[in-house]
């Protein structure tokens, strides 16, 4: 990997752990990340380009030790699913990380990611990726209850309140995409961009266009 002049520049492992649920504005963060110079950032989409990858997870589904080099190799963060369901070892692999942590109203949380991740995954489940979101999100987060609204919601609710108890306060940040790039970059000791708009994507029409019409 090198930087902006060339230079190759030494690997040391992640320096941001996404610790939020994915349809909590991943996707706009990822790109934020990126601009602001941690990229490559790993995301759920990582996985289509990643032949293995989906394996390699589902062994992590099935609680088989794995080595996450393997997995995050010349990545600088990590957001959404799946890698937030294992924030936790991601933190002792990688303990200089900064972890953040993005929330979002739960309703609306809910309601999004049961429009889109949840719908495509229950009718794909045939295909190996499918099958691991399965294993590892909707049975090993949510023990098989998503539909449940009450139920997937205080899942929710649960796994916020344990980053927030786990994390050192120094090294965490509860972010809501909505608040930009001021308290993210204070938070990663960056400067705020000039003249660029905070990224802001993938909302659930949108998604489900691309998986309609790929």
């Amino acid at each position: 990997m090198a930087d902006q002049s060339g230079t190759i520049k030494e690997w040391n492992g992640l320096k941001i752990i996404g610790a939020g649920f994915g349809r909590t504005g991943t996707l706009s963060l990822k790109n934020a990340l990126e601009q602001l110079g941690f990229a490559p950032c790993y995301h759920m989409t990582e996985l289509f380009s990643h032949p293995g990858a989906d394996e390699l997870w589902e062994a992590v589904s099935r609680g088989i030790p794995v080595d996450w080099d393997d997995i995050f190799k010349g990545y600088q963060a990590s957001v959404d699913w799946p890698a937030c369901a294992v924030y936790k070892e991601l933190m002792q692999a990688y303990p200089a990380a900064k972890v953040l942590l993005t929330v979002r109203d739960p309703e609306k949380w809910y309601e999004s990611a049961r429009k889109t991740i949840y719908q495509v995954t229950d009718r794909q489940l045939l295909s190996t990726h499918a099958r691991m979101v399965n294993a590892l999100i909707w049975q090993g987060t949510f023990h098989g209850r998503f539909e449940e609204k009450e139920y997937a919601i205080s899942v929710f609710h649960a796994h916020n309140e344990e980053v927030k108890q786990l994390v050192p306060p120094e090294k965490l940040l509860v972010y809501d995409v909505k608040d930009g790039w001021e308290s993210l970059c204070t938070f990663l000791d960056v400067p705020v961009p000039v003249n660029m708009p905070f990224p802001h994507l993938n909302d659930w029409q949108e998604f489900l266009g691309r998986i309609n019409h790929p």
